[in-house]
């Protein structure tokens, strides 16, 4: 092991013990029983190891090819943390999607619930959760004083999130977690005492929300040209020309709208409209499941026999990644989401759906590409594949690294790949993932107008509102005639845009920049070229800004 190795394994241990909550979901075991400290000093002893840390890879030189990626990945990541950081962006962090409150509440989804000490940790974590919070308020306050803040719009839509989740009739999910856990005794009690107190804290934080901070929250929600260049950058790891995206984003759409009326009239007739598909394939009961523990249950079918075809034809996928648990989440938002395997694989990579209150039908022809997007090859093949090379990657590469770009641009990369393999011979599921891409595609154009200010092209394909200014109102507008999203799942969406710049189009731009590395990579091997080599080398890398991926692949 060299000198960047070292630095990056101490890294861990460093940040673990000043991320409690981040250990957990990173899969780092010994501080089960603590939380963040999300105050300004909290904030500034992380980036001060961020600091510590980078000028020491800068001195040290990699003994390996490997060292040399380890090394351009860690620098352009914590590069990034940094200028976040310096920018306000990092403490002033409060969006629907996003926060250190979101990362207190969802820590205790993936805690061990089995034992004595299991059950401990979680009422320690619950009776220091009003402490934390407690910090995160002073943040907020310094953060708003210093001209960071968050849109009012995005603080009150948190404060709704708050109420649901401390709602006895909505959510309850500190109440909820003790009574599935049945416990009693002294650990028991501790427990209760937590859960009420963590659900008194959230109430209180809600109204901090409404009276104190949205007051001062910024009224326009476009993030400008400066901040946003700032995030595509930390979601991409690339630096990308945001006006060509903007503009290939229509091409991408339209493309794919038209590849979407021709699978329609496989699926409805010459001629179908793509809404008349979809209401075929919705009226077809044998797309249909019917509760939200039965259509878990087809997750976790779909999953397992996946991830059993794909392996040694497609991918050598490790034992350990052979596993995957479909759950369902406490909260009620609509996201769907996967959370990796811990260190030891005692606790497997999860794929997650926030079940919205009152939806109790589901419509498989739709999901198919969202269990490849999470499962495999997405998601869980990609970061289960990463956890487990510990004789390439070093603890950081394997626990800490992340990318939008690169992550979510691979999981929807593996669901075109899948068709490419042959499994999406259905119409109906060859729509659904053709929708999901229609839907990444149209959040390009939406994410990047509306935080720009763009001006909608003349002579734009869809005659859609030409030579106007994006808002968030037309934002909706085009999204609701471009998706086929219940409307409380796509105000979500939404707002989820407004609150996180940068974010959204990182799936398909991501994919787009996989894509372009797949065909550099046919173009430098000729007919050497072999697929699966490909996936097998560029999993192996770990994660990377897309840049640095790039540059990686150029030199296998």
């Amino acid at each position: 092991m060299g000198r960047i190795d070292d630095l990056a394994n101490q890294y861990v241990v460093d940040w673990a013990a000043l991320s409690p909550t981040g250990a957990t979901f990173a899969g780092v075991a010994g501080h089960e029983d603590q939380l963040d400290d999300l105050t300004p000093a909290g904030h500034a002893a992380r980036a001060e190891l961020d600091r510590r840390t980078l000028a020491a890879l800068d001195a040290a030189e990699p003994e390996s090819a490997a060292e040399r990626n380890a090394r351009e990945a860690m620098r352009e990541r914590l590069g990034l943390q940094l200028a976040m950081y310096d920018s306000g962006e990092t403490a002033s962090e409060l969006n629907v999607l996003s926060s250190g409150l979101h990362d207190l509440r969802s820590v205790f989804d993936l805690m061990p619930t089995e034992g004595v000490e299991a059950r401990a940790n979680i009422a320690a974590r619950l009776n220091r959760y009003a402490g934390a919070l407690e910090g995160f308020k002073t943040t907020l306050r310094e953060a708003a004083a210093a001209g960071h803040v968050t849109p009012r719009v995005q603080v009150v839509e948190v404060a709704k999130q708050c109420d649901a989740w401390v709602d006895p009739d909505g959510d309850d999910v500190f109440h909820s977690l003790v009574a599935r856990l049945d416990a009693d005794g002294t650990i028991g009690a501790e427990l209760r005492r937590g859960a009420a107190a963590a659900t008194a804290a959230t109430a209180e934080f809600s109204h901090f929300l409404r009276t104190e901070l949205a007051p001062l929250g910024r009224e326009k929600q476009a993030a400008g040209r400066e901040r946003y260049e700032l995030a595509s950058r930390y979601f991409l790891g690339a630096q990308v020309d945001l006006d060509e995206t903007y503009a290939w984003g229509f091409e991408e759409l339209a493309r794919l709208e038209a590849d979407m009326r021709t699978v329609s009239a496989r699926i409805a007739g010459a001629g179908a409209t793509i809404d008349e598909a979809v209401a075929a394939l919705d009226a077809d009961p044998a797309r249909t499941i019917q509760g939200k523990e039965a259509f878990r249950d087809w997750m976790q079918a779909l999953a397992d026999r996946t991830i059993d075809d794909l392996h040694g034809l497609h991918f050598d996928i490790p034992e350990q990644v052979r596993r995957i648990e479909c759950c369902l989440a406490p909260t009620s938002d609509g996201a769907i989401y996967y959370t990796g395997p811990s260190e030891d694989f005692s606790r497997p990579g999860r794929m997650w759906w926030a079940v919205p209150q009152g939806i109790t039908e589901f419509s498989t022809w739709r999901e198919v590409t969202t269990v490849f997007h999470e499962g495999a090859p997405g998601h869980h093949l990609q970061i289960g594949q990463t956890a487990v090379r510990a004789d390439r990657l070093n603890r950081w590469q394997r626990l800490l690294c992340w990318i939008s770009g690169h992550g979510e641009g691979w999981a929807l990369y593996a669901e075109r790949l899948m068709d490419e393999l042959g499994y999406l011979e259905d119409p109906g599921d060859k729509l659904g993932m053709l929708d999901g891409q229609a839907f990444r595609a149209a959040r390009v154009i939406v994410d990047i107008g509306m935080h720009l200010e763009l001006t909608i092209p003349k002579d734009n394909p869809f005659d859609f509102h030409p030579g106007e200014r994006w808002t968030p109102e037309l934002g909706w507008e085009f999204m609701r005639a471009h998706c086929r999203v219940p409307d409380e799942n796509l105000r979500f969406e939404l707002n989820r845009y407004l609150g996180r710049p940068g974010q959204a189009p990182a799936y398909k731009v991501g994919e787009r920049i996989w894509l372009q590395a797949r065909e550099d990579a046919k173009v430098r091997k000729g007919p050497d070229f072999d697929l699966k080599e490909f996936h097998q080398q560029a999993l192996d890398l770990g994660a990377l800004g897309l840049d640095p991926l790039r540059q990686a692949l150029a030199r296998l």
